[in-house]
């Protein structure tokens, strides 16, 4: 009998999930909250950009705080994040990093 090759292919893809790196999820954190400007970005939208749950989010937002790269405000109603001068710096030479890390083939 045949094996279905298309679904022999699916699970083999399932098998294959690839997980995020630390450095790989902090970098979509800070772009996030750059992207969102001076007037930064709450905690839900970070989240729905980089497709982590809230934990896990305010979690390395805690980290990003205490290094100084990110700063927390609260308004009326919402937590929000900004990136600082020193976040930026970082996320700009992390996308150097990854660049040179993906032509080299390099899983980070």
């Amino acid at each position: 009998m045949k094996s279905n090759t298309i679904l022999d292919e699916g699970f083999k893809s399932m098998q294959k999930q690839q997980y995020r790196s630390k450095i790989s999820i902090i970098s979509e954190i800070l772009g996030a909250t750059m992207d969102s400007g001076n007037s930064g970005a709450m905690i839900s939208s970070i989240s729905r950009r980089t497709n982590l749950s809230h934990s896990t989010l305010t979690e390395n937002c805690k980290k990003l705080i205490d290094a100084g790269m990110v700063e927390s405000t609260n308004n009326a109603r919402n937590h929000i994040f900004v990136i600082t001068e020193k976040g930026i710096q970082f996320f700009h030479e992390m996308q150097k990093f990854i660049e040179i890390a993906q032509l080299v083939k390099i899983r980070f």
